[in-house]
């Protein structure tokens, strides 16, 4: 899953590589990691949130 701050977080990396900005490499390095732990949790409240209305579903069809 991509998002705006993976992106972004590349884009600024490759402009501080190119530039010879530490600073700016940096900066994006750390961008792109925010992003990636975004997803990842992001994802596990997909989840979490999946197996809870997996659990309710099955707990109603037993009550039909």
């Amino acid at each position: 899953m991509t998002n705006k701050d993976r992106v972004e977080g590349k884009v600024t990396e490759t402009k501080g590589k190119l530039t010879g900005d530490d600073s700016e490499e940096l900066k994006g390095k750390a961008q792109n990691k925010y992003g990636k732990a975004k997803d990842k949790v992001e994802d596990f409240a997909d989840d979490v949130s999946r197996k809870v209305n997996d659990f309710f579903d099955k707990k109603d069809d037993k009550r039909d």
